[in-house]
């Protein structure tokens, strides 16, 4: 079996190389046959998200696998517009799903949006800003995720997106630390303080858009592309992948053509293996010489707490 496994905090063991499911067009027959084909090549870790709006094709494609559900770590998340009714999310999720339980349940944002809004996922005030749901603590939100691995719906839990700054708001009082944290993480955003920080509070970093958005320029970069070259890798791909990998950092990377499922998880594999410290002191420097720059940064309107994140007006 492929696979390279990471311990969490609370002992569970999480496969570091995921399938992520987000697609900006979704396609219900698409996603079942990603899936589908990921586990059946040897992915063991979906990524998804009440968000996505694809959770039962997804389940569909762990049933249509063949793969048995307890082999597979399954990943979501609850959205801005559920943070008041985090429990009822969780269980839209899991009958979307097909399964009875989640392996991880991660809070998607730090951002509470008004659940009472004018529209279901992402609502707006009359001068278009988000709506937000200001009454709404994240401490309160994380006592609800507590609440889900009390009655054994979640084995662990988690979050996404948020800063030290938002860390900080609810570990003081959190009976569970978080599992995870899931970042956008990257060649050109390495957040290389904050992986400091979660490291010092045993916090496992997962990387979503681990080689930039569509387009991107971080598949060309001249670093990574001469490291490729000198380990004798098959693409830039796999020293972007594997650079993450090297540092104990989840990877995420999201297709639909069932050759580069495939690559991305041997690529992985390979250049984790063949990756040097040079290396590695060489990508970590790459965003520092000017590259610096995020490919996910929706404009909440409020103080997220991140290094080069547009300030609110």
């Amino acid at each position: 079996m492929l696979s390279h496994h990471i311990t969490l905090h609370n002992g569970q063991t999480i496969p570091a190389i995921a399938l992520g499911t987000w697609q900006p067009k979704p396609n219900a027959s698409e996603i079942t046959r990603a899936v589908e084909h990921g586990l059946k090549v040897g992915y063991r870790h979906i990524d998804c998200a009440w968000f996505y709006g694809n959770e039962k094709e997804v389940g569909d494609g762990l049933r249509a696998s063949g793969v048995p559900r307890e082999e597979v770590f399954v990943t979501s998340k609850v959205w801005g517009t559920h943070h008041r009714r985090v429990e009822e999310s969780l269980d839209q999720t899991l009958a979307n799903l097909g399964t009875t339980y989640l392996d991880l349940y991660l809070i998607h944002w730090p951002v509470a949006l008004n659940p009472n809004g004018n529209h279901p996922l992402m609502p707006v005030l009359p001068n278009g800003n988000f709506d937000i749901d200001e009454s709404q603590d994240i401490r309160d939100t994380w006592k609800a995720m507590e609440a889900m691995v009390k009655k054994g719906k979640v084995k662990a839990i988690g979050t996404s997106n948020f800063s030290q700054m938002m860390l900080e708001k609810i570990l003081p009082t959190a009976e569970i630390t978080p599992a995870v944290n899931q970042l956008e993480l990257h060649l050109y955003n390495p957040q290389l303080k904050l992986l400091d920080y979660l490291k010092s509070k045993k916090i496992v970093p997962q990387a979503y858009s681990p080689l930039g958005s569509t387009d991107a320029p971080l598949l060309t970069d001249e670093s990574a592309t001469e490291i490729a070259k000198k380990r004798g890798l098959k693409g830039t791909s796999d020293v972007l992948l594997g650079y993450l990998l090297k540092k104990d950092i989840v990877v995420l990377p999201k297709s639909m053509s069932p050759s580069r499922i495939e690559s991305n998880l041997t690529g992985t594999l390979e250049a984790y293996h063949a990756l040097t410290p040079e290396d590695l002191k060489i990508l970590d420097g790459v965003a520092a010489s000017g590259k610096q720059k995020r490919f996910i940064v929706p404009y909440w309107g409020i103080d997220l707490g991140f290094d080069n994140w547009p300030a609110p007006t």
